[in-house]
C-alpha cells in the first residue's frame, strides 16, 4: 500500500509540474506576444517618419508608406537654417544640460543630507520636497512669471534654466534618497578616519558609489525636460531664446497649408535623435537601478 501511495503522489507531483510549465509556456506566449505588437506600434511609427524625412511634400501626401523616389538629404538643411532649428537646438542643448548639471548636483547633495545625516527639521524638508512632486506645473505659472519678471529673468535662458531646476529638483531627491541611504556607512567612516572631510568624503567615495542611480535619474531628467514645452512657452517669449520644441511648433503652424513636410519630418528626427543617443549610451544604468524612496 505504501508503494502505491508513493507512486499516486509522484504521478499527482508530475502532474503539477506538467501543469505549471504549460501555464508559464502560455504566459510566455502572451507576454512575447503583447511586446511583438508593442513594439510594431512603436517603432513603425519613427520609421515612417524617418523615411518621410528623406521625401518630397507630394511624395508624402500621395504614396506616405513608399520609398522616397530621390532620398533628399537636403530636407535637413532645410530645417536646420531656413525654420531655424539650428539655433533652437542649440538653445535646448544649453538649457538642458545646464539645467540638468545644477539639478543633478543639488538633488544628490540634498539627497545625501536627508539620507545620511540626522538634524531638526529633516523629515519636514523631505515632506516638503515630496509634496512638490505632486504639485502640478500649470499652477505655478502665473507666480512664475511675475517672480522672473521681478528678478529680471523674464525671456532669458538663465530664467529658464532656474525654472527647469526648480521643478526637476524634487523628483531627483526623492529618486536619489534610496541609493545614498543603501549605500555601507562603513565606507563613508573609513573615508574620515582617512583624512578626508566630509565634502570629500561626497564627492571622491559617496557619490561614485552612486553612479547607477546617477544615471537613471539623469536620463529620466533629461527626456523631461527636453520635451518640456508649457514653460518654455509662458516664460521665454523671446523668438531669439526659443528651445526646440516652441521652435518645432511655430514651424509647423506658420505655414499652414504651404508647409514643407519633408523639412518637418527631418526637424522631427533632430529633436528625436538626442534622446535616443542619451537612452542608448546609459540604458544598462538604468537597470536594477529603479528604487522606491522611504524615509526611515
Amino acid at each position: 500500500m505504501s508503494a502505491t501511495a508513493a507512486d499516486r503522489k509522484l504521478v499527482a507531483d508530475r502532474r503539477l509540474v506538467s501543469r505549471s510549465n504549460s501555464s508559464d509556456r502560455r504566459f510566455a506566449a502572451i507576454s512575447h506576444t503583447m511586446l511583438t505588437i508593442w513594439s510594431v506600434v512603436v517603432i513603425v511609427p519613427i520609421l515612417w517618419v524617418v523615411v518621410s524625412s528623406f521625401k518630397t511634400t507630394k511624395e508624402i501626401l500621395a504614396s506616405p508608406f513608399s520609398l522616397p523616389e530621390t532620398w533628399r538629404f537636403e530636407n535637413y538643411a532645410n530645417a536646420w537654417s531656413d525654420a531655424s532649428i539650428g539655433k533652437y537646438f542649440l538653445n535646448s542643448v544649453i538649457v538642458v544640460v545646464s539645467a540638468l548639471v545644477l539639478v543633478m548636483l543639488l538633488g544628490a547633495m540634498c539627497a545625501y543630507i536627508l539620507a545620511r545625516f540626522q538634524f531638526p527639521g529633516r523629515r519636514l524638508i523631505y515632506y516638503t520636497m515630496l509634496a512638490g512632486l505632486t504639485f502640478p506645473v500649470f499652477l505655478a505659472i502665473v507666480p512664475l512669471f511675475f517672480q522672473l519678471q521681478n528678478l529680471g529673468l523674464l525671456n532669458t535662458r538663465l530664467g529658464l534654466i532656474l525654472t527647469y531646476v526648480a521643478f526637476a529638483l524634487p523628483f531627483t531627491m526623492f529618486f536619489l534618497y534610496s541609493f545614498f541611504r543603501s549605500l555601507p556607512h562603513d565606507v563613508y567612516e573609513a573615508a574620515l578616519i582617512d583624512g578626508a572631510g566630509d565634502w570629500r568624503a561626497f564627492f571622491q567615495v559617496m557619490l561614485p558609489m552612486a553612479k547607477p542611480g546617477m544615471a537613471a535619474v539623469a536620463i529620466f531628467n533629461f527626456l523631461g525636460l527636453w520635451n518640456q514645452f508649457l514653460l518654455p512657452v509662458a516664460l521665454n517669449t523671446d523668438q531669439d531664446n526659443w528651445v526646440l520644441t516652441q521652435g518645432m511648433a511655430a514651424y509647423a503652424s506658420s505655414q499652414v497649408y504651404g508647409i514643407d513636410y519633408g523639412a518637418l519630418f527631418a526637424a522631427i528626427v533632430v529633436t528625436v535623435v538626442p534622446v535616443l543617443i542619451v537612452y542608448i549610451i546609459f540604458q544598462r544604468r538604468i537597470a536594477g537601478s529603479v528604487s522606491q524612496g522611504t524615509f526611515r
